[in-house]
């Protein structure tokens, strides 16, 4: 057995029980989703909550669901696939608003690099944003995914915003855009 079957050479892949473009848009939406898959492996590697990393792994698993959703035939996973759970999604959504109820959370746009790991998340989150668009442009172009996969990488996006400003506030980082006598709608340039 090979990974490098040499069968990708003419610009075609498969995908479930058929060959289709490399510019398919399900496969530039699974490639999208293992992007953020391995984004978020790298952040969850710099990490220093073990909650954040066993809730970022439980993530990773999730994409997988989600990709295999999108990379199995019609028939195989039925209209709009299996992916992930209105109740995972509602999880998310509870983590998101616990979060930002925190004191302090929500007061500025974050300037990301102040702190490694949740630069790392910042990374993460633009991957799930980009991740995001593919999928709704594969609704346009082929069988939409499930409602609760668009929700849950809405979430997530949020969410990992979040995990970037709690790992920094955890630290002792600022990573407001902003500093304390820069006038509103100015970032002190």
């Amino acid at each position: 057995m090979s990974i490098s079957t040499t069968l990708g050479d003419g610009g075609q892949t498969q995908l479930g029980d058929r060959r289709v473009p490399k510019t398919a848009a399900a496969v530039e939406a699974l490639g999208a989703l293992d992007e953020l898959g391995a984004a978020l492996g790298f952040a969850r590697s710099l990490a220093g909550s073990e909650r954040i990393r066993r809730r970022t792994e439980e993530f990773q698993r999730a994409l997988f669901e989600v990709s295999a959703t999108i990379g199995a035939p019609a028939s195989a996973v039925g209209e709009g696939g299996r992916g992930v759970s209105a109740e995972f999604v509602a999880a998310v959504t509870a983590e998101v608003r616990e979060l930002e109820g925190r004191e302090g959370m929500l007061t500025d746009w974050a300037l990301p690099g102040g702190h490694t790991a949740a630069a790392a998340y910042d990374l993460a989150r633009t991957a799930c944003r980009r991740a995001e668009r593919t999928l709704f442009r594969l609704a346009e172009t082929d069988r939409p995914p499930a409602p609760e996969t668009l929700a849950f990488l809405n979430r997530l996006s949020d969410l990992l915003w979040l995990y970037g400003r709690l790992l920094e506030r955890e630290s002792g980082v600022d990573g407001a855009l902003r500093r304390g006598d820069d006038p509103p709608g100015s970032a002190g340039i």
